[in-house]
């Protein structure tokens, strides 16, 4: 059996992903966050209906242990849209946490990311993990550890949270040059919001998955500068190292709700993709990409 993608519903082969929005939450909740949860199913299930309808299949949920992830009502949603979806087990920054929740120590910490990822009827498929601004932080080093474990025991992917889009090189330097993990099963997360090619062409060049994540969203580089950022590294010959997600984070921001949402993807991203960079381009960041940089190795 080759790659395998696993799912809320079960592994699928990596072949059979298709078309993927790499980075989303469908539902999210922290106490930075007031008043701004995701926890509607039905809204939850309208983003992925609007997502479909314009040729979605996969999408991967960055959101990790402890904030509101409801692994069986994502394997309900996949169950009734047809899509596939992939969670995650993990830990975000410290600031998203009770005190209580962060007592853990690594070996205990990489127990429950492996149980995640291997027991009960709905798994988790990825690892997410975060950095802090322009560096890491002692939370952020014991996690990342713990992830590391994890990864080593599984093969999962470990996504990464940077703060601003910042950190990535100290990321690689911890993940894959101190705890051994390979760097093309690590993806960097909102490399959009700090848009220093140098930097992403270092990533890249590290072997590791650059996702740009969170297309419209006010405040970043994300629009304006994201097509230098994906020119520069096609390129140099690092188009296959490239990921786009929408990083849906609030209510506010879902199509239903007049946001860009999951949809914006494929409604006006990949058709600029296409008439930009060419069709192979394309089909690469939203298929053949995500199949590889989320699948576990199988013999």
């Amino acid at each position: 059996m080759g790659p395998v993608v696993r799912t809320v519903l079960g592994d699928i082969p990596a072949s059979e992903l298709g078309v993927c929005d790499a980075h989303d939450h469908l539902f999210l909740r922290s106490p930075r966050l007031p008043g701004q949860e995701l926890d509607d199913p039905e809204a939850a299930g309208a983003e992925l209906r609007a997502f479909r309808a314009l040729g979605g299949q996969a999408v991967v949920q960055w959101t990790p242990r402890g904030m509101g992830r409801r692994r069986a009502a994502l394997a309900a949603l996949a169950s009734a849209t047809g899509v596939h979806v992939v969670a995650a087990t993990g830990l975000h920054q410290a600031v998203h946490y009770a005190r209580e929740y962060l007592e853990r120590d690594r070996d205990r910490l990489a127990e429950l990311f492996v149980r995640d990822l291997t027991e009960g009827p709905v798994r988790a498929g990825l690892v997410k993990v975060a950095g802090g601004f322009h560096g890491l932080d002692a939370h952020a080093r014991h996690v990342m550890a713990a992830a590391a474990q994890a990864h080593h025991a599984t093969g999962a992917a470990v996504a990464v949270h940077l703060e601003l889009g910042t950190g990535a090189m100290d990321v690689l330097d911890l993940l894959c040059g101190e705890l051994d993990v390979p760097p093309g099963r690590v993806v960097l997360g909102h490399l959009n919001r700090f848009p220093d090619l140098r930097v992403h062409l270092r990533a890249a060049e590290e072997g590791a998955f650059l996702a740009f994540d969170g297309p419209s969203r006010t405040h970043h580089a994300t629009d304006w500068r994201l097509f230098d950022a994906l020119t520069a590294l096609a390129e140099a010959g690092h188009a296959d190292r490239i990921l786009l997600g929408g990083d849906t984070t609030t209510a506010a921001a879902r199509s239903s709700a007049d946001g860009p949402g999951m949809p914006y993807l494929l409604r006006r991203l990949r058709p600029a993709l296409v008439a930009e960079l060419g069709e192979s381009f394309a089909q690469g960041v939203f298929v053949t990409n995500p199949a590889r940089a989320f699948a576990y190795p199988r013999p």
